[in-house]
């Protein structure tokens, strides 16, 4: 089973049926796992474990959704990892966005399954259609997870032709599409000046919402100039920007596709 699977099945043990029932230290708990508060230094959370029961280690945040996601992400430890210590920084999936760790991704998608599991999230997210971060915001608060997991869950669940990525004035950090976007589309290594996210990062100007812009501001591809995408943009941390994109239907078809359309035999 693939991490995600795992926390769903979890989470359906449990018969839960909204969010507000997703009683994450009682989950940790009733799977061997006891959640202790402590101030650490050097690291967000820490695992040990020994035989069938463990201890994890979390340091208090004024932010409930990222305490929330560091039991979801040492539990993935506890269920994918068992048998190994870990001192990560599970608080901020955006860490493990941006490297290569696959145990910390693997935590990071157990957390994000069992914090907004499918049968719950999926439905919430597809009544909004194309829901930019203030909408994304309410989700988070009723499923009490922070902006940017939640966001990336948004990619992950694969409902909608969307692209997340952050980026700082030195280029991109990371970036995330949902399965369906066709691989050939390349997204910009730097702040396109004409993008909003460029005006909030240099000017601190928000963008009041999802908005119309050419595809040719966030993507390289040559044919980019044919198609919309409408963006948002979110103050991330530490002069970091977040940006949220959706693709227009032509732009999910393959490059074979659209030329077909245009043969005549």
């Amino acid at each position: 089973m693939t991490p995600g699977q795992r926390a769903e099945s979890l989470i359906a043990s449990f018969g839960i049926s909204s969010p507000s029932e997703i009683d994450i230290e009682a989950i940790a708990f009733a799977s061997g796992v006891e959640i202790q508060y402590d101030s650490l230094k050097g690291c967000d959370a820490t695992l040990v474990g020994v035989d069938d029961r463990a201890i994890a280690t979390v340091r208090p945040s004024s932010v409930r959704g990222r305490e929330r996601f560091s039991i979801g992400h040492e539990l993935g430890h506890w269920e994918m990892h068992r048998g190994r210590s870990f001192r990560c920084r599970t608080d901020s999936p955006d860490e493990n966005l941006a490297s290569n760790r696959v145990e910390e991704k693997e935590a990071d998608s157990f957390a994000a399954h069992l914090l907004m599991p499918a049968t719950l999230f999926n439905p919430r997210v597809n009544a909004l259609i194309k829901p930019g971060f203030s909408a994304l915001d309410e989700v988070a608060r009723e499923f009490e997870t922070s902006l940017l997991a939640t966001s990336v869950r948004l990619t992950d669940v694969n409902q909608l032709p969307v692209a997340l990525a952050c980026y700082s004035a030195s280029g991109r950090r990371w970036y995330k599409f949902s399965s369906d976007i066709p691989r050939r589309w390349r997204l910009e290594s730097k702040l396109d000046e004409e993008s909003f996210a460029y005006d909030l990062l240099k000017l601190g100007k928000m963008p009041g919402g999802l908005r119309k812009q050419p595809a040719d501001v966030w993507f390289e591809n040559s044919n980019a100039d044919d198609f919309e995408v409408y963006e948002d943009c979110f103050p991330g941390k530490d002069g970091e920007v977040l940006v949220l994109l959706y693709l227009e239907a032509d732009m999910m078809e393959a490059e074979f596709e659209r030329n077909a359309r245009g043969r005549r035999f």
